[in-house]
């Protein structure tokens, strides 16, 4: 029998050891894939659309024409108090050249504006072809070349030189959003754990779990095509730091509490796994599923995140049931310190801030649950006040070289679109085309461009400013009056870019719907509460949105939102709101097994998990407001709801509503299932045992 012991101790304490050294094994097989996802992130609008839009069609058909893709600049040149004869010579000088050391489309020939401030050439070129890199080479290129002084403003515009604005914000993100999350995630678990080592634990494993998902999110592009974004990938650095510290907050928490139970570390965080593990699993599955209901979407950059959202969940979740009880149980109890849960003791009974909300929810559940209801609808409201969809000029927080030429370009030319819209039409009817686009009300001029199997391509000007009620009517007017043509161009991109977000939504809610109360009703074997958690998420995503129209224009000053803002943050939010509803609901419903009455069952439940799921809410919501300091509008947008709707969902749903709802419905928030019966016999709540280590 004591050979049996020592041989079982030693498996034990081999366990941990053999679980490190396969991660490191793990780690060393995908280092030289997490390495290379930057390379395969892809920015341009036209990366987002579906293959479907006219805009995807222009821009696959162009690739194909002699010289490939046109890179779309345009050199303002701006003064004041009127141009000089000295200024319009260096303009001059400075196109030819340019001209003399790139392969332009066409000779470069000024348009001067009616009160002569201003003079502004277009410029294009297919040198770059299809390659980003060469494209941003050449548009430096240009505006190194074109420079101003002395009351001489030189700005470089057009659709190029704003592709390369913005694939340089995003190349930019990875390293302060990295660093901005771990120094967040860090500051927080230092004051959640009152400890000086302890927080470095779970933060090191969301390192090793972010490094994993990079990994595999390269291999899920070059496997199956999955688009990468700067957006898609940025989100899913965030869901491994806050969804992997909301877990390793649950598992410590428990862990913690075995220790006060069992002897040794082992036998405790085995425990530990067996009490929260299967409310981790759940709550990952759900958001994991929750996300690849994405995958329904149209758009590139939704379809694409869902995916890597879900490598991000799932990534987070292994490590932190694997990697983390290893280190923690090769460290022992002295990670704690100086608070070391002793064995035998307990811990000191202090009247907590969730015992107290529990009870004003317990007293009066159904005036908590109608003014909790009142005040989120009434938030919502705020989503009256949303700005119209966002114009690519107003997508950056400051001011790059790009907007600052389109700006300066919309008040020079008011009488005239600045920015082409491009026309693919089949070679054999180009002549006619043309015509019809020149007798197309709202086109200002139209030129026939290159030829090339068996397309040809048209450069129209609009009457109207770009992204404009005009301009865009005289987009719509061309696609339905030119058959078998494709109309693209930046203008055209946002427009597919808002009309596929609106198709996604019809379609992509409901499956979300769907699919979380599924998995929820066979979780719980209810119905009731499944649907209590759902609408209590559904609210609470209105309620931040609402509390987004209220801010976006009138305090932040945005001139507009991303089409896609509502399909992303009711995926997210209903996913990770749902998440926490989870953690309660299974500590409630374990309660109800061991005997609980419905009330107590409830009021346990909130006071034991609370403050878990306050902390792990605190540390989400901060690593998606990470997303609030980035230079992109979109970004900021994205991530002030998500933060706003998981402060809500943490702070007023989950502890106040959810709660005063199981109290009011007492078993019936269990139906049909067998807890929402009365029994036969009550059953005495179990009392916690002690466990020695002779016992195992």
């Amino acid at each position: 029998m004591g050979a049996a012991r020592t041989s079982d101790r030693r498996r034990r304490r081999a366990v941990p050891w053999v679980v490190l050294g396969l991660w490191i094994a793990v780690l060393a097989l995908t280092s030289p894939f997490a390495s290379k996802l930057a390379d395969v992130q892809r920015d341009r609008a036209v990366d987002y659309l579906p293959a479907s839009a006219d805009s995807t069609q222009v821009a696959k058909i162009q690739d194909r024409l002699p010289g490939g893709e046109t890179t779309q600049m345009v050199v303002v040149y701006h003064r004041d108090a009127g141009l000089t004869e000295a200024d319009k010579a260096t303009a001059a000088d400075q196109i030819a050249e340019i001209a003399g050391s790139h392969r332009l489309t066409g000779e470069p020939v000024g348009v001067p504006s009616k009160d002569g401030t201003t003079l502004m050439y277009p410029v294009a070129s297919n040198e770059p072809g299809i390659d980003e890199k060469a494209r941003d080479e050449l548009v430096n290129d240009v505006r190194d070349v074109a420079r101003g002084g002395d009351g001489l403003n030189v700005e470089v515009g057009g659709e190029g030189a704003l592709a390369t604005d913005a694939a340089e914000v995003y190349n930019s993100l990875d390293g302060p959003l990295l660093y901005t999350t771990v120094a967040v995630v860090a500051l927080l678990l230092i004051i959640i754990y009152r400890s000086p080592f302890l927080w470095l634990v779970p933060l090191f494993v969301a390192g090793v779990a972010n490094y994993l998902s990079m990994g595999v999110a390269y291999g899920l592009n070059q496997w199956f095509g999955t688009s990468v974004s700067g957006q898609s990938s940025g989100i899913m650095t965030i869901l491994v730091f806050g969804a992997g510290t909301d877990y390793a907050l649950l598992l410590v928490a428990r862990y913690r509490e075995e220790l006060r139970r069992i002897e040794r570390p082992y036998e405790a965080m085995v425990a530990a796994l067996k009490g929260c593990g299967p409310a981790v699993l759940a709550s990952s599955g759900t958001v994991a599923a929750g996300l690849l209901c994405l995958l329904a979407a149209d758009l590139n950059s939704s379809r694409g995140m869902g995916p890597l959202g879900t490598v991000g969940v799932l990534c987070a979740l292994v490590a932190m049931l694997t990697l983390l009880p290893a280190v923690l149980v090769l460290l022992g109890r002295r990670v704690f310190w100086p608070l070391i849960p002793r064995y035998g003791s307990t811990p000191k009974a202090r009247r907590s801030l969730f015992a107290a909300m529990g009870s004003s929810a317990g007293r009066r559940p159904r005036t908590v649950l109608v003014g909790g209801a009142l005040l989120l609808g009434a938030l919502a409201l705020g989503t009256l006040n949303l700005p119209g969809a966002i114009k690519q000029e107003d997508s950056f927080t400051s001011k790059p070289d790009a907007v600052a030429a389109m700006e300066t370009l919309g008040r020079a030319y008011p009488e005239r679109s600045t920015q082409p819209i491009t026309v693919i039409t089949p070679a054999d009817r180009a002549e006619t085309t043309l015509a019809d686009i020149r007798g197309t009300q709202g086109v200002d001029s139209a030129e026939q461009g290159r030829t090339g199997g068996g397309w040809a391509e048209i450069s129209v000007i609009a009457k109207d400013a770009p992204q404009s009620a005009g301009e865009t009517t005289t987009i719509e007017d061309l696609r339905d009056k030119l058959d078998g043509s494709y109309v693209g161009g930046p203008s055209a991109e946002q427009i597919d870019l808002k009309d596929t977000n609106a198709r996604d939504r019809l379609i992509v809610v409901p499956i979300v719907l769907v699919s979380v109360l599924l998995i929820l009703i066979a979780l719980l074997r209810s119905v009731v509460a499944p649907l209590i958690l759902v609408a209590a998420v559904v609210a609470v995503w209105g309620a931040a949105l609402g509390i987004g129209g209220l801010v976006f224009g009138p305090v932040f000053g945005y001139e507009g939102t991303d089409p896609g803002l509502g399909l992303l943050s009711f995926v997210f939010l209903v996913a990770l709101g749902v998440d926490y509803g989870i953690f309660l609901m299974h500590r409630m419903r374990e309660e109800s097994l061991n005997g609980a009455e419905p009330v107590t069952a409830a009021l346990t439940a909130l006071r034991t998990t609370g403050g878990v799921i306050a902390s792990a809410g605190l540390v989400l919501a901060a690593t998606f407001a990470v997303l609030t300091n980035m230079p992109m509008v979109q970004l900021v947008e994205l991530g002030f709801v998500i933060a706003v709707g998981v402060l809500l969902d943490t702070f007023l749903v989950r502890t106040y509503l959810v709660t005063s709802a199981s109290v009011a419905l007492r078993r019936k928030v269990w139906w049909p299932g067998a807890l929402s019966k009365e029994p036969a016999d009550p059953v005495p709540p179990k009392e916690p045992e002690r466990v020695t280590a002779a016992a195992h």
